[in-house]
């Protein structure tokens, strides 16, 4: 198995990657109006987040991605026990009409805190995988097979647990059923045309790092160990 290093470059590729995770689960409940079809305002930042686990995985390799994903998954715990419990606070007299609004931003219901959690993690972690298997079985070529291969699978995880865990029985079932297909369409849309800017990040950071990894004996177990850090 490769040395996989921590360098300054990988901690910065982490930071965007978290900082993307946190964005989309605020702006998640802010529904946009594409053309007539409605969307949650994270399909503009989610698949960012993607683009970096797979930037992640094809330079580190599998271990130094899943380390982040599961950085992502503490942040955004975190994140969700501070609204509850804040949102739970009670707020000045004065201020009540303020709070209820800051509440309809950022309340968090627990259906879908469950929901959003289990979704990403076991979509990066497929996304991870795929995009590490693929890259062994194409010996390093064709990155866009992996790139977007993985989305397939990734994006389709998370967005089928996350859409019926969080809507399931709010909604009839047709409804349900093109909520899921469009925001599945649109993130796998989106990541399809940012593969060339991909391209050239994942070619400037192997060229910086001087790094190409290959996950040769991995047996993708889902759980850090201490080997990761």
């Amino acid at each position: 198995m490769e040395e996989r290093k921590i360098t300054p470059l990988y901690v910065f590729l982490a930071v965007v990657f978290v900082t993307c995770l946190i964005i989309a689960n605020v702006t998640a409940g802010r529904l946009v109006n594409f053309w007539g079809i409605v969307l949650p305002g994270a399909v503009l930042i989610f698949p960012i987040s993607y683009i970096f686990g797979d930037i992640l995985t094809e330079v580190y390799g599998f271990r130094r991605s899943r380390l982040v994903i599961w950085l992502g998954l503490g942040a955004n715990l975190f994140m969700a026990f501070f609204f509850l419990l804040i949102n739970a606070l009670p707020a000045p007299a004065w201020w009540q009409t303020e709070a209820n609004s800051y509440s309809i931003v950022l309340g968090l219901a627990p259906r879908a805190v469950i929901s959003s959690v289990v979704a990403y993690f076991v979509g990066e972690y497929l996304n991870s995988v795929v995009m590490s298997k693929m890259k062994i079985l194409t010996k390093g070529k064709f990155l866009w097979t992996r790139t977007i291969g993985s989305t397939v699978v990734g994006e389709g995880a998370d967005t089928l647990i996350f859409i019926i865990g969080t809507f399931a029985g709010l909604m009839s079932l047709k409804e349900l059923f093109f909520l899921i297909l469009a925001q599945y369409i649109f993130k796998v849309a989106y990541e399809t045309i940012a593969t060339p800017l991909t391209y050239l990040i994942v070619f400037k950071i192997k060229k910086i790092e001087k790094m190409d990894t290959y996950d040769y004996g991995e047996r993708y177990n889902p759980v850090i160990s201490k080997e990761d850090f």
